[in-house]
């Protein structure tokens, strides 16, 4: 009998998942167990309303359940939730088979959709613990009748937030702040039957933004192409389930380091596509810079980065990827990138490509552990008559909300800032639009305050930024020395 699942039960059904790891596991590893579990139930529970809907339709014929185009997903025999459900020994081993057998039977689909997560560590996640985990689980029906995709996709959203939440300073390579993401979203307006391509997708949430916008204007949604590329293998495998949950089928997300080997190629040349929307990770020093120098698909046209700060290394791959009339992007970055001192002849060359169309300067705190503000850089291959050879400058840093220790962007905010782009406006000191010559002449920097709050100010943001930066770098290193530190705690003493 079918009951629909409201949000409140969802919300708390899926954090109830999380709370039984407490004390067994770090706050940051959760995901790699929660998420394929999700999945895997969902799965089961829409194949089971799959058959009996088939069963309906063909007056009972039980040959008709195998037959592989009557199902979403194919679920083998002896590897259901049920069978798993019924073990009561090795129920990680048990996990483990029946998730490698539903990816092989979905090999299209699903080739390492479910992770490889040390399952049988039974010092890390004994039998019972694993039992309760399935028992909790299965206290709910996760059918499309019970739970829609929308909202089983928003609930989705909602513990991918509360893991990013309770990880702290691990967050942001799988979740970017979505009241950002639908700003992004709203600026660059998606249409039905393009493509959407997000070359850094972490858990795919700007894709899916993209998505939901298009569905919120009733339009056609299912003939959009969706890309993307990330470089952490369970943040890629997150990402692929969070669009199957949001019942998005048609897409291609690839698990590789795009600027060492960029996944869709297209005769040789980089893809290219109408929207481009991008959280790079900021200013990262581990990448190959030797072989970006020579770089065969042209993404060194500007020039080729430092060592110590990949932004335009990732900011000219995304430049090339834009579809050469239609092609538009919305990138967050560090400020730094507006005007750090050995990116000048890389920024000079990109002010002179008058790609440019609007700099967008957004609120403290935004982030997960981190105090920096952000920047989004607008640009369009082929911009209307009116902006060409000038840039809009948006300084939004006190549109934001701050409320039980989370920032947030809220609607009002994001109308103002939306607007003021669509319109191309200037609105004393809120947003100021230059020409490209006045631009060059302050050796190509685009430091917001520059523009919209006159010369007085503009150095001490500029310092105020490199501030925040070096924050940042500084947390992000003690992150990985925990994560290593911990990594080696796991590690048996004989194996050193």
């Amino acid at each position: 009998m079918s009951k629909r699942i409201t949000m409140d039960e969802l919300e708390s059904y899926l954090w109830g998942s999380a709370v039984l790891l407490r004390t067994h596991i770090d706050a940051g590893a959760y995901k790699q167990y929660i998420f394929p579990l999700l999945f895997f139930k969902r799965i089961c529970d829409v194949y089971d309303e799959e058959c009996e809907q088939i069963l309906k339709d063909n007056n009972g014929d039980e040959e008709a359940l195998e037959w592989e185009e009557n199902h979403t997903f194919v679920v083998p025999k002896g590897s259901h939730w049920r069978d798993v459900r019924n073990t009561s020994e090795n129920v990680g081993k048990a996990i483990v088979t029946a998730l490698r057998a539903i990816e092989k039977a979905n090999v299209d689909k699903l080739q390492g959709v479910f992770g490889d997560a040390s399952w049988t560590n039974k010092n890390r996640l004994p039998d019972e613990l694993l039992k309760n985990l399935i028992e909790h689980f299965s206290t709910k029906t996760l059918t499309i009748a019970n739970c829609p995709e929308d909202e089983l996709g928003q609930g989705y959203e909602y513990l991918i937030k509360k893991f990013a939440d309770d990880s702290g300073h691990t967050a942001q390579e799988f979740y970017t702040n979505r009241t950002v993401v639908h700003l992004m979203t709203e600026i660059l307006k998606p249409q039905s039957g393009e493509s959407i391509y997000d070359p850094t997708c972490g858990s795919a949430g700007m894709l899916i933004s993209c998505i939901a916008a298009i569905k919120d204007r009733n339009e056609e949604w299912r003939n959009v192409k969706v890309y993307g590329q990330e470089i952490n293998q369970l943040t890629s495998a997150i990402g692929r389930m969070n669009l199957f949950l949001h019942g998005v089928k048609d897409f291609k997300i690839a698990n590789d380091d795009v600027l060492k080997t960029p996944a869709f190629i297209d005769n040789g040349k980089l893809q290219q596509f109408d929207l481009v929307l991008a959280n790079p990770p900021y200013s990262i020093k581990q990448w190959d810079r030797a072989a970006f120098e020579a770089d065969k698909y042209g993404r060194n046209f500007l020039g080729t980065p430092p060592q110590s700060r990949a932004d335009f290394a990732f900011f000219q791959h995304i430049l090339k990827s834009l579809d050469e009339e239609t092609g538009r992007c919305a990138i967050l970055f560090p400020h730094g990138i507006l005007f750090r001192g050995e990116e000048q002849e890389m920024r000079e060359k990109l002010i002179e490509s008058d790609l440019i169309e609007c700099v967008i300067g957004i609120g403290k705190n935004l982030f997960f552990n981190s105090p920096m503000e952000a920047c989004i850089v607008i640009c369009r291959t082929r911009k209307p008559s009116n902006r060409i050879g000038r840039i809009l400058f948006i300084d939004a840093r006190d549109e934001v909300t701050r409320k039980n220790a989370q920032s947030f962007l809220e609607d009002q905010h994001i109308e103002k800032i939306t607007k003021t782009y669509d319109d191309y406006a200037e609105i004393d000191g809120f947003s100021k639009i230059e020409n490209l010559g006045d631009i060059k002449k302050n050796d190509s920097r685009l430091s917001i305050a520059l523009y919209v709050r006159g010369n007085n100010e503009s150095n001490a943001t500029d310092l105020e930024a490199a501030v925040s930066e070096w924050i940042t770098s500084k947390n992000t290193y003690h992150s990985d020395m925990n994560n290593l530190i911990s990594m080696l705690e796991e590690v048996p003493a004989d194996a050193l």
